[in-house]
C-alpha cells in the first residue's frame, strides 16, 4: 500500500500539543527555511533543539546538538530538513531515540523509511511544512 499522511485531524491534533521537535538540519542562516520554520514552532509554543552537526554554540537561543542521540529530553516530533537520501538514516535515529512522530519537510521524500517508522509505531508527515499546515488547518493564524 502506498504511503498516505495522516488525515487534517490527526495532524491538527500533533500540532496543537506542545511538543519537543528536534529540528534536524537547522541552519543558523535566518534566511534558510529550517531556521525560519525552527522559530515558528518556537514562535507556536513548542520547544526546539537545532540539530545541526557542522553549527556551533546556539541557533534561536537554543543549543546546538550534533545529532539525536545527543538530546537528553524525549522527543516528540523529528522535523527533518536534509535531502530525501538523508532521510532513512535520520528516520532510524528517531525510531531509536524512541520518538513519536517524524516530519519530513516539502520534497523531503522516502517511502522505506516512512514506512519503517509506522512499523515502529511513529507519525509519520511526508513532504509537507508545518508553517503551510498551520495557516491552512488553523484559521486564526
Amino acid at each position: 500500500m502506498p504511503f498516505a499522511n495522516p488525515t487534517d485531524d490527526e495532524i491538527r491534533a500533533l500540532l496543537s500539543r506542545r511538543l519537543n521537535i528536534a529540528v534536524v538540519g537547522c541552519s543558523p542562516n535566518p534566511a534558510r527555511d529550517s531556521h525560519r520554520i525552527a522559530a515558528l514552532l518556537i514562535e507556536r509554543g513548542h520547544t526546539v533543539y537545532p540539530v545541526n552537526p557542522n553549527a556551533r554554540g546556539e541557533i534561536l537561543g537554543r543549543r546546538v546538538y550534533a545529532d539525536l542521540r545527543d538530546i537528553e529530553e524525549p522527543i516528540d516530533m523529528v522535523d527533518i530538513f536534509r535531502r530525501s537520501e538523508e532521510a532513512g538514516g535520520v528516520v532510524d535515529e528517531a525510531i531509536t531515540i524512541g520518538a513519536k512522530a517524524v516530519w519530513m519537510q516539502l520534497d523531503v521524500i522516502d517511502e522505506a523509511a516512512a514506512e519503517r517508522a509506522q512499523r515502529a509505531g511513529l507519525m509519520v508527515v511526508m513532504d509537507r511544512c508545518p508553517a503551510i499546515e498551520y495557516r491552512r488547518l488553523f484559521s486564526s493564524g
